[in-house]
């Protein structure tokens, strides 16, 4: 039997999360609120409070066992939460299911890769259309005309997002045959085939070498900006997260203990607030570039 949640009393709460001013006039695209869950007598995730505006990539940055994955799991209902709001465009999630999660705009990949393995890279993709292809079982049934005109449509979309990656020759390969970079950028196309509004990326750059992950990055952002969608991204990188985020939230615990806003912090502050999760880090400014390199000693 399927589990319903009762729907909550929603009541106006005053917030502690902040936007770009460049968003200010549209509300977050997602707002957490108190967020909090625990397993037993352990709480996993206590007190979190973050907002997405609508052109951010936030980053969260943490030692392992901090909740960075558990709060992706938060987000997409994976688990429900034992205390706290989340509100995606405004509207409360409490009572939805994964499902209803990712059609009302969340999108995200995972640490460990999961594609279809036997599913060719444009059908792995078409996986992602499905929201998207409204004709009826019995027009697939029946290869009714309305079936072949939403697979020619569901090709072109297909085809059009693997060229972001410049993967359209690759659209008849097997996905399990792929190196795993190629199997990474794949898992990312699908997630972006959802059309969401918010992209959760648990290390999209792992097992990646250097030049490879900031491929991804420089990528990813273009074409995060040009879809008008935002994202946060789980990574194991503080330098990675301070170059390619903003905000970049420090968890520790389960909870966050700083926030950084990588344009306007000097290298000293940044330093001092990665300290508490990376004793011994030390943070310099490439002169040339102005981006903050990160070393622990």
């Amino acid at each position: 039997m399927k589990k319903q949640y009762p729907k909550p009393k929603l009541v106006p709460v005053p917030s502690t999360n902040i936007i770009p001013e460049r968003d200010i006039g549209q509300s977050p695209v997602l707002e957490c609120r108190h967020l909090g869950i625990d397993f037993g007598g352990l709480s996993a995730v206590k007190d979190f409070n973050m907002a997405i505006g609508r052109t951010e990539i936030a980053g969260l940055i943490g030692p392992n066992g901090a909740g960075k994955t558990t709060v992706f799991n938060l987000l997409t209902k994976v688990y429900q939460p034992t205390r706290g709001t989340i509100l995606l465009d405004g509207v409360d999630t409490h009572s939805m299911t994964t499902a209803q999660v990712s059609r009302a705009g969340i999108a995200r990949t995972f640490q460990n890769i999961r594609l279809f393995d036997k599913l060719t890279v444009e059908e792995n993709v078409k996986v992602g259309l499905h929201n998207q292809t409204p004709y009826s079982a019995w027009s697939g049934v029946l290869r009714l005309p309305s079936y072949w005109k939403q697979e020619r449509a569901a090709h072109e979309s297909a085809m059009e997002l693997l060229s972001i990656f410049d993967m359209q020759d690759m659209a008849d390969y097997k996905a399990g045959s792929l190196p795993y970079g190629a199997q990474r950028r794949l898992e990312i196309v699908r997630a972006l085939a959802t059309n969401p509004s918010l992209l959760l990326l648990d290390e999209p750059g792992s097992a990646l070498d250097f030049s490879n992950t900031h491929r991804l990055f420089r990528l990813l952002g273009e074409q995060l900006a040009r879809g008008g969608r935002c994202a946060a991204a789980v990574l194991h990188d503080p330098a990675l997260a301070l170059r390619y985020c903003s905000p970049v939230l420090l968890l520790k615990e389960g909870r966050i203990v700083e926030r950084l806003e990588p344009s306007t912090c000097t290298a000293p502050q940044t330093e001092r607030a990665l300290g508490l999760l990376y004793p011994g880090i030390r943070v310099k400014e490439d002169k040339e570039t102005g981006h903050l390199l990160c070393t622990i000693e």
